[in-house]
């Protein structure tokens, strides 16, 4: 077995470019069903606003990878000054079931997270034909700051300007690369949200607080999947989700939808069907788009998998006999 951490996956290097590719290869898995995935349980205990989350997983194709995800998302540890989130990845070969490979980092899965909203905005720039854009991103924590580094990396041609906010202030000191120019520090969320064609909320808010119509056509990251009210998701004219049956529960804006304004499957769209039908080509190119990701295992194991056999042709990790 090869153990990894956050300082082993920061040597292999963040390349976006291959980490998107990476998830839409997976995409092209689950749309030939060449894939497993169990809808995931949440583990609470005590303290409610807590949850220890088992992602499994098994993804075919190029991949051929299988395993599961265990991931623990407190999020009052920033108060204790320690991360939100903890999480672990065990890999298994596909043939035998022996584990291979444990990543012991977060980072696996902010990466994922990011690159999976990547994929998302490669999509809709597909059929906008790439005009320069406004980007305002919510939440400056870990998600936050690597949907910054992705965007900016992949999208940086583009981008007019950056707008971030922080309802607890923006280290600067974290802002770095040719794009730091195009940074805008504002002072309310509704300043991001308002002047942004494309806008991310990555954060842990308690409440939704977003109650006004966004900049029309925009695409909206709903990353944090809480932060929307219901008279805003109304006025959204095109859903995507990656998975119905995970991202409607859970207290998530998809299922307060779901409850509150009987929003069915039928009336989204899945990120199988935007990649792999072209489903965005069918809709009105200037209309909201709102992708909503509750996260899945494979793309984690995929992830996982491209590092696991990075770190094994460039011999970084330890080898546990």
């Amino acid at each position: 077995m090869i153990v990894l951490n956050e300082k082993d996956i920061n040597l292999l290097g963040i390349h976006w470019e291959t980490l998107i590719k990476n998830i839409e290869k997976t995409v092209q898995c689950i749309h030939s069903n060449d894939f497993s995935q169990p809808i995931k349980p949440y583990l609470r205990y005590k303290n409610l606003k807590n949850r220890i989350i088992a992602m499994p997983a098994f993804v075919g194709g190029e991949i051929q990878m299988a395993g599961i995800k265990w991931i623990a998302s407190f999020p009052e540890n920033i108060t204790k000054d320690i991360p939100r989130a903890h999480s672990v990845v065990i890999l298994n070969e596909v043939d035998t079931g022996i584990p291979i490979a444990m990543i012991h980092t977060p980072l696996i899965s902010i990466l994922r997270t990011a690159s999976v909203s990547g994929l998302m905005l490669q999509q809709v720039l597909k059929i906008r034909k790439s005009k320069k854009m406004n980007v305002g991103l919510i939440g400056w924590g870990p998600i936050g700051y690597y949907h910054y580094k992705m965007c900016t990396a992949v999208f940086g041609d583009l981008i007019k300007n950056i707008y971030l906010y922080d309802i607890k202030g923006i280290n600067e000191s974290k802002l770095d690369g040719k794009d730091v120019n195009k940074v805008k520090i504002v002072d309310t969320w509704e300043e991001a949200y308002l002047h942004s064609d494309v806008f991310i909320t990555c954060t842990v808010s308690d409440h939704r607080y977003i109650n006004l119509k966004p900049k029309q056509g925009a695409v909206l990251l709903n990353v944090s999947l809480r932060d929307y009210q219901v008279n805003v998701m109304e006025q959204i004219e095109t859903i995507v989700v990656d998975d119905w049956e995970e991202v409607c529960r859970e207290n998530t804006d998809i299922e307060n939808m779901h409850l509150e304004k009987g929003l069915e499957k039928k009336d989204t769209m899945s990120l199988v069907e935007v990649v792999c039908d072209q489903a965005l080509t069918k809709i009105d190119h200037h209309k909201t788009i709102m992708f909503n990701p509750m996260g899945m295992g494979v793309f984690d194991i995929s992830t996982a998998a491209y590092y696991v056999n990075l770190a094994k042709n460039k011999g970084i990790g330890v080898v546990l006999d």
